[in-house]
């Protein structure tokens, strides 16, 4: 098993920056994958980055694209998310996810096999 711990949402206006950090622990061996994910009110989860378990191949949605950098630190074992020029449309509860590999993919929920609790991000217009 898996845990995964989001912490730094908050309340920032359109235009600032906030960063997102995830911790994982517990069995960690097999990290093929880190992202985060979020969700809007109403909404569908939707994929925003991914990078993968050795901290290379970011990945982004062309919505955040520019503006959101994913990191990983192996030693630490946490994944963060820089997250600059924030538009509204950025509100949402930010999630972290964790895959090992035994589904293939990228921007599907179904490919994460672990997932955080979710930290709100609020962007005032």
């Amino acid at each position: 098993q898996v845990q995964l711990v989001e912490s730094g949402g908050g309340l920032v206006q359109a235009g600032g920056s906030l960063r997102l950090s995830c911790a994982a622990s517990g069995d960690t061996v097999n990290i093929y994958a880190m992202a985060w994910f979020r969700q809007a009110p109403g909404k569908e989860r939707e994929f925003v980055a991914r990078i993968s378990g050795s901290g290379t191949l970011p990945y982004y949605a062309d919505s955040v694209k520019g503006r959101f950098t994913i990191s990983r630190d192996k030693r630490k074992n946490t994944v963060a998310l820089q997250m600059n020029s924030l538009k509204p449309e950025d509100t949402a509860v930010y999630y972290c996810a964790l895959s090992t590999g035994h589904i293939t993919g990228t921007v599907s929920v179904k490919v994460y096999d672990y997932w955080g609790q979710g930290t709100q991000v609020t962007v005032s217009s």
